[in-house]
C-alpha cells in the first residue's frame, strides 16, 4: 500500500513555478521538432543516431515535466486570498 500512496502523492507549487515549467516544456517540444527536422539533412549514420537520441531525450524530459505538473496542485497566490 505504501508504494501506491507514494505514486499518488501530489505536490503544491507556486503559480510562477508552474509557468516556468510550462515554458520549459514548450521549449523542449519546439527544440525536439526542430532537431527532428534536421535529421533529413544529416548523412553520417552516427550523427543521425545522436540526433535521434537528442530528440528522444528532449521529448522524454518534456513528458516527465508534464507528468510532474499533472500531479502538482497550484498554490493560490497571496493576492487571491
Amino acid at each position: 500500500m505504501k508504494i501506491e500512496c507514494e505514486v499518488l502523492e501530489s505536490y503544491e507549487i507556486s503559480p510562477r513555478f508552474r509557468t516556468t515549467i510550462e515554458e520549459r516544456i514548450k521549449r523542449l517540444e519546439e527544440d525536439a521538432t526542430r532537431d527532428e527536422a534536421l535529421i533529413e539533412s544529416l548523412e553520417h549514420i552516427d550523427h543521425i543516431r545522436r540526433q535521434l537520441r537528442l530528440v528522444a531525450a528532449e521529448r522524454a524530459e518534456a513528458l516527465r515535466m508534464r507528468l510532474f505538473l499533472d500531479r502538482a496542485r497550484t498554490r493560490m497566490s497571496k493576492s487571491a486570498v
